[in-house]
């Protein structure tokens, strides 16, 4: 990697900051992954996520070297345990790897648009592309075993049509009758369903094998979460005589030995619960029934709140790894008088 004179705008750094701690993550659920998956098929998409990985967090800890910045800590082999029993069916694995593959395309598209400079724009366009590979492999592979659970499907329409009132925006009113879903409201429905029907999964795994009562009790809230939250959007599908998506075989087995360490375990459902609130946020302003947009705002402020739960549990225990920052200027000034 050769040097280059321009230094890191603030965006850049916390992009390969972020993306860091995100790949030294991944790359221990796909290292467990590896360890326990049986369908070869379902192995090849893992070995795909690792290596594109550990490809990924050599790349940053050359830069993070080359611009003299501390490698962040992140996450290293000591946060799994590569013995542990099966935890997770192969159906669960691949449908993971698909879910996980979507969220890294959004974070790697915002990676890109806030870089400027040239080397680091290349990284994060072949970050993109490199995840949108994997998302393609894994949705053939779902597809092949009938496990993608595709969005529900509606009437071709006949022809163009614009919206001639103001009722087209109204949902609240339960005296009024609601206007049906249109495709991009149903798409946001369907996709949200999905996301927490893989939150309240996790949270259950990791429930199950944490060692410690206050992460059981703090996966448990966000099983509750996620699951009142598919209730809710489900019930919105169903009266619009819609099907809610349907999970196949995605499962947990029955093992409660400790897999993953507690830090590595909040960290994720911190990452999740930033995602959720991105996709509500969204869904708000894509969606044009007023009920919805009300849902998705109260909803998100649920979200914010268990977020807000899992930072101060990540700072009581010393595992908020804090993300470089800016000088506070005024406290400089004050201790140079001082001197």
């Amino acid at each position: 990697m050769s040097k280059t004179n321009i230094p890191l705008t603030s965006s850049e750094i916390a992009s390969i900051w972020t993306a860091y701690l995100n790949d030294s993550m991944a790359i221990q659920f796909l290292s467990y992954f590896l360890s326990i998956v049986e369908d070869p098929k379902v192995r090849l998409i893992i070995e795909m996520g690792h290596s594109i990985s550990a490809n990924h967090l050599s790349f940053l800890t050359d830069l993070f070297k080359q611009e003299e910045i501390p490698v962040p800590t992140g996450f290293s082999s000591s946060d799994v345990n590569l013995n542990a029993p099966r935890l997770y069916t192969d159906s669960f694995l691949l449908t993971y790897l698909n879910h996980m593959s979507k969220a890294g395309m959004l974070g790697y598209s915002g990676f890109l648009a806030m870089s400027a400079r040239k080397d680091v724009r290349q990284y994060f366009k072949k970050a993109l592309q490199q995840t949108s590979d994997l998302f393609d492999e894994s949705s053939e592979v779902l597809l092949e075993k009938g496990l993608f659970i595709r969005s529900p499907y509606i009437d071709y329409p006949k022809q163009k049509d614009f919206v001639d009132s103001k009722g087209y925006l109204r949902g609240l009113n339960p005296f009024s009758n609601k206007r049906p879903l249109n495709s991009v409201e149903l798409s946001h429905l369907n996709f949200n369903v999905q996301n927490n029907l893989i939150g309240a999964k996790l949270c259950l795994s990791f429930a199950q094998t944490s060692p410690r009562k206050e992460v059981q009790k703090l996966m448990l809230q966000g099983k509750d979460i996620s699951e009142k939250h598919v209730k809710i959007f489900s019930s919105t599908l169903l009266d619009n005589n819609t099907q809610s998506p349907v999970s196949a075989d995605v499962a947990i087995t029955n093992s409660t030995a400790e897999v993953f360490s507690d830090k590595l375990i909040i960290f994720h459902m911190g990452l999740l619960t930033a995602s959720g609130t991105g996709n509500y946020a969204t869904a708000a302003a894509a969606s044009q029934r007023s009920d919805l947009i009300l849902n998705y705002e109260r909803l998100s402020f649920e979200i914010a709140q268990y977020a807000k739960d899992i930072v101060y549990f990540m700072i009581k225990n010393e595992w908020f790894e804090q993300p470089p920052g800016t000088l506070d200027k005024v406290k400089l000034a004050r201790q140079k008088k001082q001197n």
